[in-house]
Parts: C-alpha cells; sequence; structure tokens
C-alpha cells in the first residue's frame, strides 16, 4: 500500500511537472507574422515519450482542460470561446500527440528510431488534428484566404516541430534511464 501511494504522488508529479512545462512553453514565444512561434508540439511530444500514453494525454488533456475553464494557459489567453479559434485544433492534438507518442515508444527497451518513429508520429498526429479543425474553424469564421492560412498559420510550422521533435526523441532516450533507475530507487525505499 505505502508503495502504491509513493507511485501515485509520482505519476501525479510528472504530470503536472509537464502541464507547468507546457504553460511555460505557451509563453515562451518567438515573435513571427500571425502565429507566434511556441515550443508547445515538442512539450507534448516529450511527454508521451517520458510519460507514456496514459500519463502523457492526461497531462496534456489537464493543460487543455484549465485553458477551457478560463485559466490564461493557452498563447492567447483562455476560456471556453477559445473552441472557435482555428489553432484550438492543435491543443485537442496535444493529447494525440502525446498518447501516440507514448504508446509507439514502447517500454524500456525501446531503441533511438524507435524514440524517433515515435516523436514523428506524435508530431504527425497533432497536424493530422490541427490542420482540419483550423480549416473547419476558418470556414465557419468567413476567412477567405483559406490557402494563406494554411501556409502562414500551419505548414511553415511544420519543418520546425519535426527537427525538435526528433531532437526531443534523442532528449527522451537519454533521460528515460534515469527516470527508470529513480523510480526503481523509489520502490526500493
Amino acid at each position: 500500500m505505502k508503495n502504491n501511494v509513493k507511485f501515485l504522488a509520482a505519476d501525479i508529479a510528472e504530470c503536472a511537472l509537464f502541464v507547468v512545462l507546457m504553460v511555460a512553453a505557451t509563453y515562451v514565444q518567438i515573435p513571427f507574422p500571425l502565429v507566434p512561434l511556441t515550443f508547445q508540439t515538442v512539450i507534448s511530444v516529450l511527454a508521451g515519450l517520458l510519460l507514456g500514453w496514459k500519463k502523457g494525454a492526461a497531462s496534456m488533456a489537464v493543460y487543455c482542460f484549465m485553458g477551457l475553464v478560463g485559466l490564461p494557459v493557452f498563447t492567447a489567453g483562455g476560456g471556453i470561446a477559445y473552441v472557435l479559434k482555428p489553432s484550438f485544433g492543435y491543443i485537442i492534438g496535444f493529447i494525440a500527440a502525446a498518447a501516440v507518442g507514448g504508446a509507439i515508444a514502447g517500454g524500456e527497451k525501446a531503441s533511438v528510431k524507435r524514440y524517433i518513429r515515435a516523436a514523428l508520429a506524435a508530431f504527425i498526429a497533432d497536424y493530422v488534428i490541427g490542420i482540419p479543425y483550423c480549416i473547419i474553424c476558418a470556414k465557419l469564421l468567413g476567412v477567405e484566404n483559406l490557402t494563406k492560412l494554411l501556409i502562414t498559420g500551419n505548414l511553415i510550422y511544420m519543418p520546425k516541430d519535426a527537427a525538435l521533435s526528433v531532437l526531443a526523441a534523442f532528449l527522451a532516450k537519454s533521460v528515460a534511464p534515469v527516470i527508470r533507475k529513480n523510480k526503481s530507487k523509489l520502490s526500493r525505499s
């Protein structure tokens, strides 16, 4: 029973850490036309790679929920009306990215190649949800030049996010054994 409580507390702390990292990544912005560059996609990828699919997705869902209830954790604030923003699809995509990345990365014996595949699949999962959501919202809001929106608000960020996702794979491969070692110590204490 005592070890279960320790692991539950450690799991909650890990998830909370990634919620905090996601909020920080939201506010670390590099000015760019139309949409600022942030590091949210890579944090969602890392959440999946390091926490696994369940805890990774849970941490991103908590982040999403926080913003929807009005906490200013999204790039332009928060609140339920945020669902009408074309970029909200990416926030939903963060949950899927963490789940996909964690599911593909698998267990302790994952190779660097597997981490890279997992990271790239997670990155793609975010965009597979984000781009269609953006198009649908833009049409509902009467945006006339969808091609320009797709290029300037979506596609130009893909190379940056893909490259950062690959870097996240290398980071996760290096950090995951340390996390496992510390959890092993926790179970023995």
